[in-house]
């Protein structure tokens, strides 16, 4: 969340402490994939739990709580509460009263709800309230609420008893009623008996008294920063939280949930973190990340993703005056999953980084934590490399004097973000350029000026600063020094060079210092979304999780709050639009039994701002592109346009006040006009793309390359082409869209971060402060649809589809209507607990739970029947066949033995048969008939031996066709490689070719260009006669354009062959890997894609070739129009010789 005291805003999660001993839960190994930094707190054994057997026992009717003392690491269940943890303490009745009054005694005053609407909410437990005697809350003129007792009734009258035991006469609309103690704590608001502001107030109060961070408010979890370390987090929390074993409200579960509903729905999800400014929206977009990394981790890329978040907070956090960790830009993390629900791959989408933060920063406040961390950690050889000082010497970080932050060291951070770029694999090198790029930007606000006339023009001065700018980003010293000090201007066909006042001197250097650090954020983004995507396929499974900037209303609001709260208020209306208009809207339409929930919609706020013609942005973007529009211009134009709208209101001189969701909010237009036009010349960029060093010339590529894709009008008053681009209003409020499409087709799950005192101070719940946020984020509502709602709907058919096989009877042939009324009347589900609908069915909360646990239940029933039987089948199937092999085998034995031991039998036979012929005649004919039986025996044997023999040499018969086919496999696959790598050769000299068609095209042009310019510039000077100048330069502006337009053409066709290389080259490799098996593919066949990728190869090549074609034709036309011209200049000159010699 937000600092932590003295700490940044990180510490109370990050430091988490090892397990003993290095336990780990068996059942979870796949969170040992996490970095080896990320430890975790101890978590409390089972022994620490004990059960409470009433709920009197803990919570008495005299108010006399028992006395639990001990650790402040227990885990709290709705059952279960652990006697040694700070859940509870000795409170008497009178210390509760005495209590409540100092609670609030510090609240500044609150303004009362609209009486209207307290007894429309309300009225029905109010007078329940009187009627008992039961405590209230009662609004003191000062706003502080007092917990009071009611001791009679008289009509509207009634009397009360004060904490300090006073009696005052009031009126029963200043009362709300109060809820029993038995309730206090309670994790989920709609288990208030009695909804309203002060019993809110309180119940967060108490639980954020006891580390109770977290408290649901029915679908949105309430996260107080709670500005420490709380020990809530580590290996057994995670475990615990999957295993479903604590039910207590968490950023874990949020997390669980959107893991759950993505695998069983299949639709993508999306957790949005919102809150103001130092509310812990960072920290609890990394409690997410580190949850879904460990439940879908496994594959290594979830440390690549948990490492992003050091190299982003470290190049775009910054200390501001209320939080030491300040997001200055806003970050869409969306994380794809496989088919097995492991993380596959991650993108990172930013918005808006304030670039003016680089340049200029409050009093008390510091630029960009990764300039303060270069300095301080860069080692030696580096720091002598890059020319490195010490932070007080730099003038764009010493002007707020503040250099640190309290408990915060500079050069252990700078390590992990050096250990962060390697793993996700940025080069050395590349680190280097960017160390190098940060070193540029602080030597540019070390540059000075001098004035050089009359007319106070300036130009730079030659010292340490200029010299090292020069260095690092590897340019002249002289383009340099032109580049600050004049501009070059269009006016016509004319180019006029332009020499700049000291001012406008200042406003190039910094608007390059400002291009050159934005450029570098998104190229960082860049490099890690190709680190995060490579090799990674998408199964079209996310979650994404956006963390952006919070509403924001400082003394001196500018464009960076004005666009903050813009982007806050679409948020807003996102919010609203889920949760109350399609919520309601969705119950009137199904034609279920509901009364409409009021709540507060800004759609009119965001009118203001989107409104054409005459909407903020709308009335900024026209007032930006008048050359002489200034910051005042604008303002009066607006109090002129908008001063009816009930949103706005017009002040004094510059400012505006627009009433936010949020609150009022008062804008100084000073520099809104130039923020929004967000200028830097063409000469700077010109610059930029003539330095030796890769980065620079990549910024300017880019810069090059938007200012041709959005080619509108004008933004600046030199009224030249060098800016020609959208605003920044207008591409953020696209960005803007594009990100609430991108949440309209998820499933959204809300946490709202609640800061609790500005001081950033453990241990301090400003009441005033909590509750505006409560309002803000409409707390009350949400509650009150939920409580009223069903916020669990399944259409009629998937209802009876999901659970139809756990009706007794078979009614599968029936309506899916009638399917669904006979399993709600089976399972005996309170008909207040859902309704019918015309499509769907509604439940309340809790009630699909029952129905998905029993269907659980039986599938893992079933599921073990059929292993079962299955397991029989198999175990049955091997005994037979065991059975089998021993019979078979017995069988071939025999006929072995009995092959050799027959015959001898026989011979000795013989041998015993003859001597018995001799000596005993009589005994002949019994031996004749043993011979017989013994001879069909055998013959019985070797019929059966031939058989296995038979069946031996099929089976090396079969052997043989495999070694066959496996060799022609081998030779195929040698083939194929020999195919490949011929191919790749083909393709590696066409590309050449091609390469060095345009590198002879493209320097051919130049060395024309640039010997016509020559001459042109040769011709200017002798001419004196203005006639003859002005035809001159008419053909000299014809001459040049057609020249720069060609140059484009080629520098085009030159960046699409790099990007067709590469896409083939990429797209070859991963086919060959594919067919290699070192990529696993599951519907891929890698030779109809190679032959596929060879036919688009081909013909883009054949429509490369006849472009390349075409623009030699347009070439060698440009080239006949400028002889034609020369032609026309020379006889020109004839003619004027001859006129001046007559």
């Amino acid at each position: 969340m937000a600092s932590v005291g003295p700490n940044s805003a990180g510490s109370f999660y990050s430091s988490w402490k090892p397990l003993p001993g290095g336990r780990v839960v068996s059942s979870f190994r796949s969170i040992r994939s996490l970095p080896g930094e990320f430890s975790f707190m101890e978590y409390p054994t089972s022994q620490s739990y004990q059960e409470v057997d009433s709920a009197n026992e803990l919570f008495p009717e005299n108010g006399n709580y028992r006395n639990l003392e001990g650790s402040e690491e227990a885990i709290s269940d709705i059952d279960q509460v652990n006697h040694d943890s700070p859940y509870s303490r000795t409170v008497s009745a009178e210390e509760r009263t005495s209590g409540v009054d100092d609670l609030y005694a510090a609240a500044s005053p609150l303004p009362s709800p609209p009486r209207s609407l307290t007894e429309a909410k309300w009225n029905d437990t109010a007078s329940y309230a009187k009627k008992k005697n039961l405590q209230s809350w009662y609004q003191l003129q000062n706003g502080n609420w007092e917990l009071v007792r009611i001791l009679s009734t008289s009509g509207t009258e009634v009397i009360v008893s004060l904490p300090e035991g006073k009696v005052k006469h009031v009126q029963a609309d200043c009362l709300s009623p109060a809820n029993p103690d038995i309730l206090d704590g309670v994790d989920d608001l709609m288990q208030l008996s009695y909804l309203n502001e002060p019993s809110v107030l309180y119940n967060l109060q108490y639980r954020y008294n006891k580390d109770m961070i977290y408290t649901k408010a029915g679908p949105v979890l309430v996260a107080i920063n709670p500005f420490k370390k709380v020990a809530l987090y580590g290996y057994d929390y995670i475990e615990a939280y999957r295993c479903k074993s604590i039910e207590s409200p968490h950023v874990y579960a949020i997390a669980d949930t959107a893991l759950q509903e993505m695998r069983r729905d299949e639709v993508n999800q999306s957790i949005i973190i919102s809150g103001e400014s130092g509310a812990g929206k960072t920290e609890t977009a990394k409690i997410t990340m580190q949850y879904l990394a460990a439940l879908g981790g496994g594959s290594g890329i979830e440390c690549e993703i948990l490492k992003t978040n050091p190299i982003l907070e470290a190049f775009g956090n910054a200390k501001t005056l209320r939080n030491d960790n300040s997001s200055r830009f806003g970050k869409l993390i969306e994380i794809h999953f496989s088919e097995t629900g492991k993380i596959s791959g991650a993108r990172i989408q930013t918005f808006l980084l304030e670039k003016s933060r680089v340049v200029q920063c409050a009093e008390g406040e510091r630029s960009y934590h990764i300039f303060y961390q270069l300095c301080a950690g860069a080692q030696t050889t580096l720091k002598e490399k890059l020319n490195l000082k010490n932070v007080e010497e730099y003038r764009y970080l010493c002007q707020s004097n503040c250099y640190k932050i309290p408990g915060v060291d500079d050069t252990e951070q700078f390590l992990s973000v050096m250990e962060a770029l390697d793993v996700v694999h940025v080069s050395k090198d590349d680190q280097e350029s960017a160390f190098a790029m940060l070193a540029a930007v602080l030597w540019l606000g070390n540059v000075s000026f001098t004035v050089i006339d009359f007319e106070n023009h300036v130009e730079p001065v030659v010292d340490e600063a200029l010299l090292s700018v020069a260095k690092l980003i590897g340019c002249n010293i002289e383009a340099l020094k032109l580049a600050l000090s004049t501009r070059n201007m269009k006016v016509g066909n004319d180019s006029i060079v332009q020499r700049l006042t000291l001012p406008q001197a200042t406003d190039t250097r910094d608007a390059l210092a400002k291009s050159i650090y934005s450029c570098l954020f998104d190229w960082l983004v860049e490099q890690i979304n190709k680190s995060l995507c490579l090799g990674k396929r998408r199964t079209g499974r996310s979650i994404n999780i956006l963390d952006i900037y919070g509403f924001e209303s400082f003394e001196t609001n500018s464009f960076e709050q004005f666009c903050i709260n813009y982007a806050n208020e679409r948020l807003q209306q996102h919010f609203n639009r889920h949760l109350f208009k399609l919520e309601q809207e969705e119950y009137i339409q199904d034609g279920i039994d509901w009364a409409r929930v009021e709540f507060e919609d800004n759609q009119n706020c965001l009118n203001l701002f989107e409104k054409k013609p005459l909407g903020l942005l709308s009335l900024l973007d026209e007032e930006s592109t008048f050359p002489n529009g200034t910051d005042l211009t604008f303002a009066n134009k607006l109090k002129q346009h908008l001063q009816s709208n009930p949103c706005f209101r017009g002040e004094r001189g510059k400012a505006f006040t627009i009433s936010h969701y949020a609150g009022e909010v008062t804008y100084d237009t000073t520099g809104f006009l130039e923020k929004n036009r967000d200028l830097l010349h063409l000469d700077s960029i010109q610059l930029l793309s003539s330095c030796a060093s890769p980065l620079p010339k990549i910024f300017a590529s880019i810069m090059f390359t938007q200012s041709e894709k959005h080619a509108v009008r004008p933004l600046h008053k030199s009224g030249g082409a060098d800016s020609q681009k959208l605003s920044v209003a207008t591409k953020f409020k696209a960005q803007l869209f594009q990100l609430m499409q991108r949440l309209e087709n998820t499933t959204p799950h809300f946490i709202r971060c609640i800061k609790p005192n500005n001081l950033q101070s453990p241990g301090i719940y400003e009441q005033a402060l909590v509750l505006q946020q409560l309002r803000c984020c409409g707390v009350l509502e949400v509650v009150r649809i939920s409580r009223n709602g069903f916020p669990t709907r399944m259409s009629h058919q998937k209802f009876a589809r999901r659970y139809g096989f756990l009706l007794l009877d078979n009614v599968s042939s029936q309506d899916p209507l009638c399917v669904s009324v006979a399993i709600l009347h089976q399972f005996n589900i309170l008909p207040e607990m859902y309704q019918v609908g015309y499509t769907k069915l509604f439940f309340r909360t809790g009630q699909i739970g029952v129905l998905e646990d029993t269907r659980n239940h039986t599938l893992q029933g079933i599921l073990r029947v059929q292993s079962c039987f299955r397991g029989y089948q198999e175990r049955k199937y091997l005994q037979e066949f065991r059975k089998g092999i021993s019979t078979l085998q017995s069988f071939i034995r025999g006929c072995i033995g009995y092959d050799s031991g027959c015959y001898s039998w026989l011979v000795s036979q013989e041998m015993l048969g003859n001597i018995g012929f001799l000596n005993v005649g009589e005994k002949k004919g019994n031996e004749s008939e043993d011979v017989l039986v013994k001879s069909a025996y055998l013959a019985e044997l070797q019929r059966r031996v031939l058989k296995a023999e038979a069946a031996l040499r099929e089976k090396e018969e079969e052997n043989e066709i495999l070694h066959q086919r496996l060799r022609q496999y081998e030779n195929r696959w040698s083939e194929y490689e020999l195919k490949m790598k011929s191919m790749e050769e083909v393709w590696q000299k066409q590309m050449r070719s091609l390469q060095s068609s345009l590198h002879i095209a493209k320097k051919s042009l130049s060395v024309d260009f640039s010997a016509r310019t020559s001459n042109a510039s040769v011709s200017v000077s002798d001419d004196r006669d203005y006639c003859g100048d002005a035809v001159f330069r008419s053909h000299k502006g014809n001459g040049v354009r057609p020249m720069s337009a060609s140059l484009s053409i080629i520098s085009r066709l030159a960046e699409e062959l790099e990007q067709r290389i590469q896409v083939f080259g990429d797209d070859a490799k991963f086919l060959v890997e594919a067919k290699s098996g070192q990529v696993e593919t599951t519907s891929l066949n890698p030779d109809h894609e190679l032959r596929r990728l060879k036919q688009m190869f081909d013909s883009w090549k054949k429509d490369y070739g006849s472009r390349l074609r075409e623009t030699k034709l347009t070439l060698h036309k440009l080239d006949n129009e400028e002889r034609d011209g020369d032609k026309m200049r020379k006889k020109w000159w004839g003619r004027r010789s001859s006129s001046k010699i007559n």
